[in-house]
């Protein structure tokens, strides 16, 4: 813990110019310069940039349940690249992939589109646990996929839950399989990047490309813990093998906030 502690300040006095894509949003989220997840129930009171963490109608995650069923509206499509140019690193609590792309217009990158309206493609990170609940169990890790505006507001979430196949069996993830999980580095080092072109398509076609899903309205699952966002968490897990989950647990450090009460979320509405 005092290395990353160590890290984290180093960090805070080299990353003081403004979010310009998501390995710096994330690098910012992760250093943890006067927040932790561990002390997540005080984060509004500790800074006042962050009271909606506090007060927010709309905070993220919850909990959700099959028994409540699935969304049939704000249905996303999906436009994403068979060959996405970008990075792999490590955001301080685990792997994330960031576009190689203009920063400043995102309107060059996948995207999906719900509601008529269109997002594009950030990059992706983990977080372990996962963040959301599911029949009152946590999986192991959970999947982000952050969309934004043009301009680069974050906007909407695909969220996938993952778990491992069940101990003794084998089965891996393909989607996992494309890419050097032993080579990430460790959530200490927030720096490497190792260039990478990534099928993004093959972890949509892993949970029969979102056909089932929640939605609802919330935030990011950080300070500020800002609103706005529509989230889209997928019905089916992914699921890795046994080694495969060793491994982004062996990157990993704890990033799961605690799922919010249910205020004005209008889960499938």
């Amino acid at each position: 813990m005092s290395a990353f502690i160590l890290a984290a300040t180093l960090l805070s006095a080299v990353m003081a110019c403004p979010q310009h894509d998501l390995s710096q949003s994330l690098m910012k989220r992760a250093e943890g310069s006067d927040w932790t997840y561990d002390a997540a129930y005080n984060w509004g009171m500790i800074n006042e940039n962050y009271t909606t963490c506090q007060t927010g109608a709309q905070q993220s995650p919850i909990h959700l349940e099959t028994a409540t069923g699935f969304s049939k509206t704000h249905v996303p499509t999906f436009n994403y690249s068979t060959a996405t140019p970008g990075s792999l690193y490590n955001w301080g609590y685990g792997a994330a992939f960031s576009l190689t792309a203009n920063t400043t217009n995102l309107s060059g990158n996948p995207s999906m589109t719900f509601d008529n309206e269109t997002v594009y493609l950030k990059g992706w990170h983990i977080h372990a646990p996962a963040d959301h609940t599911i029949d009152s169990t946590r999986p192991k890790a959970e999947l982000h996929f952050v969309h934004a505006t043009a301009s680069g507001k974050e906007r909407a979430v695909v969220a996938l839950m993952i778990d491992p196949v069940p101990y003794g069996t084998t089965g891996n993830s393909t989607f996992f399989n494309s890419f050097p999980l032993a080579s990430i580095p460790p959530f200490s080092d927030q720096t490497t990047r190792i260039p990478l072109t990534m099928n993004l398509n093959q972890a949509l076609t892993e949970i029969d490309n979102a056909k089932t899903f929640w939605t609802y309205e919330g935030s990011l699952t950080s300070p500020p813990c800002t609103e706005g966002l529509r989230w889209f968490v997928g019905g089916k897990k992914m699921t890795v093998g046994t080694e495969q989950m060793q491994e982004l647990l062996a990157i990993s450090t704890y990033s799961a906030r605690e799922e919010q009460k249910l205020w004005g979320h209008n889960i499938n509405k």
